[in-house]
């Protein structure tokens, strides 16, 4: 096992992070516009099969954390899964998933502020879409270089506004089943059974759909990154894992079971909200523009978490020599944030939302595809490093396995095998097979680069 060198910087971190933030950020952090818009999309392709996509895709997400957990409960890092890698696989490991990650983030950063902007400019037509895209990045950028508790206390509320809108929408919804709202009759499995029954498209509607939601489950990784900065890191990811991971299986599933049976599936449209289209179908007055505050609410709330997510990698890497020394500095006076790091992570979102508005459909695209696979990528490394990583554990630290993998090594092999089955399938699938070759040369470009530095590393050693 290859081991980091000693971190470098000369303050540490805050721990300014408490339970209820990491717990409400596992929660909030992966219930975004990909489940409350782009759900359509995996409805239109695999119909009520789509329970069974989110099902699949969940499980997947869901065996990742339960690794990533394992492993930040046993060594608590701001770089966390970066971190693991390189203790685990060594310096070319860390540096690769640890930049491929920030780069996703930093990217991804930009699609939510153009997307959020696009909303608010639909409210208040007299702003300029890119005076709302400064506005909220301004906002962030400050809300993320003071304390980190400030950071903590704005995911918990948007995560809570996100958790109690998707929860009125289940009892609204089963209501709506039972025919317990004014003017509804009661629908049962109609909408389950009828429109060519649960799977109109067979097995292969339910993969596309796994294809089509897979990627709402980014971002549960920021937890084991914020883990880091709580008073009890190794105590704090563990409670975290384990409720996140079961509660949002339960509100994407159960959302998707509530969406295809009050509705047929056939009324769905890509691209259009599903949860829009059934409190419409309940009489709820003024539904789309409900949806509109709760999505809104969600890209500012993803923008928020990647900007911290991004500048703790970053600054990670540099603690460990893989990134610029001179973002190693943090505030005083107990502040304890990487405020160099913050900076460099929004400027490159700056840039990014400029190319964003700019070149939507030419460079920022290629841009987006690059990162398009990044994630996958980035859970496969997760994976490869917990089964090294395990091991050495167990030989010399047993008793820093305070949460474990079930079934090792038996289900991380599951899990790669998967990993690997999607980006087969996204490569037979004319919509994702650009996203997972540019994603594959970003990759590539970035192995590369950790190439030349071990290769320069020996010659001098």
């Amino acid at each position: 096992m290859h081991d980091a060198p000693p971190p470098t910087q000369q303050e540490p971190l805050s721990h300014g992070l408490k339970q209820r933030h990491l717990t409400m950020l596992g929660l909030g952090g992966v219930i975004g516009a990909g489940l409350f818009v782009g759900s359509g999309a995996g409805i239109a392709v695999a119909g009520p099969g789509i329970v069974v996509s989110y099902l699949i895709a969940g499980a997947l997400a869901m065996l990742v954390m339960r690794m990533l957990g394992e492993m930040s409960a046993a060594i608590p890092a701001s770089g966390a899964f970066s971190v693991h890698a390189e203790r685990a696989l060594g310096r070319w490991a860390g540096f690769s998933v640890g930049w491929l990650y920030w780069f996703l983030l930093v990217v991804v950063l930009a699609v939510e502020a153009t997307a959020a902007a696009q909303i608010a400019h639909g409210w208040v037509p007299g702003v300029d879409q890119w005076v709302w895209v400064l506005a909220f990045m301004v906002v962030f950028t400050v809300t993320n270089l003071t304390a980190v508790k400030n950071f903590g206390e704005f995911e918990f509320w948007f995560a809570a506004l996100k958790v109690a809108a998707i929860v009125i929408f289940l009892v609204l919804g089963l209501l709506a089943v039972f025919g317990l709202l004014p003017d509804t009759d009661p629908v049962g499995l109609t909408h389950l059974t009828g429109q060519g029954g649960f799977l109109p498209n067979g097995w292969g509607g339910v993969v596309s759909g796994v294809l089509s939601v897979v990627f709402a489950f980014g971002g549960l990784e920021v937890v084991t990154i914020a883990a880091a900065e709580t008073d009890d890191p190794a105590r704090a990811v563990g409670r975290a894992v384990r409720s996140a991971v079961v509660r949002i299986l339960f509100f994407y599933v159960g959302s998707m079971l509530v969406i295809v049976m009050v509705l047929p599936w056939t009324a769905q449209q890509a691209g259009l909200s599903p949860y829009v289209k059934v409190l419409d179908a309940i009489g709820v007055p003024s539904a789309g523009q409900i949806m509109n505050i709760v999505v809104f609410v969600a890209l500012l709330s993803a923008l928020n978490a990647n900007l911290y997510g991004a500048s703790r990698m970053v600054f990670s890497l540099a603690e460990r020599g893989e990134g610029p020394p001179g973002l190693l500095k943090v505030s005083g006076s107990g502040g304890g944030v990487p405020r160099r790091a913050v900076l460099a992570s929004v400027a490159f979102g700056f840039v990014s939302v400029l190319l964003n508005l700019k070149w939507p459909d030419s460079v920022f695209l290629y841009l987006l595809n690059s990162v398009g696979a990044v994630l996958l990528f980035v859970w496969g490394l997760i994976a490869a490093s917990q089964l090294r990583l395990r091991r050495r554990l167990e030989r010399e630290a047993p008793e820093a396995l305070a949460l474990r993998m079930w079934c090792f090594p038996w289900l991380t092999w599951v899990t790669l095998a998967a990993l690997v089955a999607v980006l087969v399938l996204m490569l037979t699938d004319d919509v994702a097979r650009p996203q997972v070759l540019w994603s594959a040369g970003a990759t590539g470009l970035v192995l590369l680069v950790a190439g030349a530095r071990e290769l320069r590393d020996r010659r001098r050693a």
